[in-house]
């Protein structure tokens, strides 16, 4: 890890609470309850070392950070950074968001559906919120990074240029900017291999665990589907870093303990169906979660399953290192080139793991709205994860997937309509805080 930076959207502000678009309007201020929930980030934040604090100059995020430093006490003073600013919504600015649908139908409707082709005419002039957004947060990426190498960076700002930020890390195209979430001081976590350009690695998304919630609030849908994608729980092989691959290895008392406490977890969610990989640790993963929730029958995708490793399987990485090392440094740089030796590729999984969970939300959409458990393994997560937000193959490494980690996606509208990555690798509730302490071992 050469650069940490953990992002925080701010509290509940009086225009978040009248429902009205900010923008960059700075009249609006933190509520008692938006005070209170940057109370709660501090203290998630408490164990964690931070060596340098960014914040948008606008008032609500400047309260949110300086009220963050003041409860740790001990990280640096915040410092406004103007490239932190929220998205500019000249047109928009103080309407409720009745209002706008009601004034402007068509804006609206492209803001929601076509954000890098909405446009505002500002003095005669043609203004793209979100791509002035998106090359805003390239810049701030360009600028922050070469002063914090191997440091751990807190950022606190707003929902649009947080999610511009997160995007532009990972390499998502901002029209997908509708297509993840950022609630009021949520944690999203991004680790920077290097410089601007090289490896990024999307820790977690939007976790709120520290703010009393297992997962994000659903918004009112008309048919609305959720899926709750966890990854099975660790096994001896992931302790070792052994690849596993198809091979059927059961979790161990880790891994047991690990589903328990995503069991625990998600006791409150109101699971309508199941699905599982057939392989048995993340079968029993998802049976340890379905113990609190009667009823609910466990279906198997076949094509869930892992990658195949081939030959690669049961093997210890440093068994690889020696047999296959110029293999293996490609799998790691360019893993979208590597055809595993008498295994798969990840066009072989993207494939049949994508198309099997598009099988699964256009079965389970006609209805009420659903929430259904999905579990599977780090390969298969992983490529339905990059699929969802636009990415390719090559963006593999960008994601990850700790043993037992809940992922939540979202269809407001049921099949066909653009997925929505709520949440992502959520591991808190294991006991480790807001890090991902899970193993790091092979898949």
């Amino acid at each position: 890890m050469a650069t940490r930076v953990i992002i925080v959207r701010h509290g509940q502000s009086t225009y978040n609470a009248q429902k009205r678009i900010q923008g960059r309007c700075d009249e609006s201020v933190l509520t008692d309850l938006g005070q209170a929930q940057a109370h709660k980030v501090a203290a998630a934040l408490r164990d964690v070392a931070i060596d340098a604090v960014y914040h948008s100059p606008l008032q609500r995020a400047t309260q949110t950070a300086q009220l963050i430093a003041q409860e740790l006490g001990t990280i640096p003073t915040p410092n406004p950074d103007e490239h932190l600013r929220e998205i500019d919504l000249p047109l928009w600015e103080k309407l409720t968001k009745q209002e706008v649908v009601e004034q402007f139908p068509a804006a609206y409707h492209q803001w929601k559906t076509e954000p890098y082709e909405f446009c505002m005419d500002v003095n005669g002039q043609a203004h793209y919120p979100v791509r002035s957004l998106y090359a805003q947060a390239q810049t701030f990426w360009q600028n922050l990074l070469p002063q914090h190498t191997d440091q751990t960076v807190l950022i606190v700002a707003h929902n649009g240029i947080n999610r511009c930020l997160l995007m532009s890390a990972i390499g998502m195209h901002p029209s997908r900017y509708q297509s993840i979430q950022q609630s009021n001081c949520c944690i999203s976590i991004l680790n920077f291999t290097g410089g601007w350009g090289d490896a990024v690695q999307l820790e977690s998304l939007n976790q709120l665990a520290h703010m009393g919630l297992a997962v994000p609030e659903p918004r009112p849908p008309h048919n609305q589907l959720r899926l709750l994608l966890v990854r099975h729980g660790e096994t001896d092989w992931n302790k070792a870093s052994r690849f596993q691959g198809i091979k059927d290895i059961p979790l161990n008392e880790h891994g047991r303990f690990q589903a328990s406490k995503a069991a625990e977890y998600l006791v409150d969610v109101p699971f309508n169906a199941a699905v599982t990989s057939p392989l048995s640790r993340s079968k029993e993963t998802a049976e340890i979660i379905l113990q609190h929730h009667a009823g609910v029958t466990l279906d198997v995708e076949p094509d869930l399953k892992e990658i195949g490793h081939g030959l690669w399987e049961g093997k210890l990485s440093t068994e690889i290192q020696t047999e296959y090392g110029e293999l293996l440094a490609q799998w790691l740089a360019q893993p979208e080139t590597v055809q595993m030796p008498e295994g798969e590729n990840l066009k072989d999984v993207w494939d049949r793991a994508v198309v099997a969970w598009e099988a699964i939300v256009k079965r389970l959409t006609p209805g009420e709205p659903k929430t259904v458990l999905v579990a599977a393994h780090d390969a298969v997560n992983k490529v339905i994860i990059c699929a969802l937000l636009g990415l390719e193959p090559k963006n593999f490494w960008n994601i990850k997937q700790g043993n037992g980690a809940v992922t939540v996606v979202d269809y407001p509208q049921g099949a066909g309509d653009q997925p929505v990555l709520q949440a992502m690798n959520l591991t808190t509730f294991q006991g480790s805080g807001i890090l991902d302490q899970t193993t790091a071992g092979a898949l």
